[in-house]
């Protein structure tokens, strides 16, 4: 297969993403391994000249997830001269079967606009790209070291997920679409990376007026059951 033309992308302009998913208690986010290299990324692409920038985002998401419909926040726009490292990327390509010339568009320096992705763990069918080996959930505290400045946008990421929590529906992303007061502190745990107490949990996000109260979810154990929650539409 030849080398992806520069004529079909704008020059210099890369996207990545941390992709956040939700399981077993844990805050995960999806990493490549580039194939025969034994390096690690995130997932990312190129924007071609004819299609928005949120839509470039999607389409390397749904090639990699199966999933179309995905809830995305721009982060930041990452542009430093130490993220210019051609011969990593000349590593990769030459891995993948490529023959590299030294002027060869994907070598330059580029500037990287960083999103974040909240996607249901459970709905996901991964699927590496041309140039990797495979595509799996890490533990966010359990990352791989990351290639560029990918660590970086992973912690900007994170943090603007942090700042996000209680202006926007964002459990609702990684959650059912009912779920227990139990299961939304679960997910503010591990976004936040700290304990909460249940009380005032569940008295912060009751004033918040964002949730609708559903029936009890009964299990058929003797404990008390409780109530099934789903974030407001309007």
């Amino acid at each position: 297969m030849p080398l992806p033309e520069s004529t079909n992308f704008v020059p210099h302009l890369a996207y990545d993403s941390v992709v956040f998913g939700f399981s077993r208690g844990k805050l995960k986010i999806l990493v490549m391994e580039y194939h025969d290299t034994g390096l690690f990324a995130l997932p990312g692409g190129f924007v071609r000249k004819n299609e928005n920038l949120d839509d470039a985002v999607k389409r390397g998401l749904f090639e990699r997830t199966g999933l179309k419909e995905i809830y995305l926040e721009q982060v930041h726009l990452f542009g430093n001269v130490d993220r210019f490292d051609p011969a990593t990327m000349r590593r990769i390509l030459e891995a993948n079967g490529y023959t590299v010339p030294d002027n060869y568009w994907m070598l330059d320096r580029f500037f990287s606009i960083a999103y974040y992705a909240l996607i249901d763990h459970e709905k996901v069918t991964l699927q590496p790209d041309t140039l990797s080996d495979s595509i799996d959930w890490y533990e966010i505290d359990k990352l791989p070291e990351l290639i560029f400045d990918h660590k970086q946008i992973v912690n900007k990421a994170l943090l603007t997920l942090r700042e996000n929590l209680d202006r926007k529906l964002i459990g609702g992303n990684l959650l059912p679409e009912k779920f227990t007061m139990n299961e939304l502190q679960a997910v503010y745990e591990a976004i936040l990376g700290q304990k909460l107490r249940r009380t005032s949990f569940q008295r912060k996000m009751l004033s918040l007026d964002i949730l609708d109260r559903h029936e009890k979810l009964f299990t058929g154990k003797s404990h008390k059951a409780p109530y099934l929650y789903s974030f407001k539409t309007h």
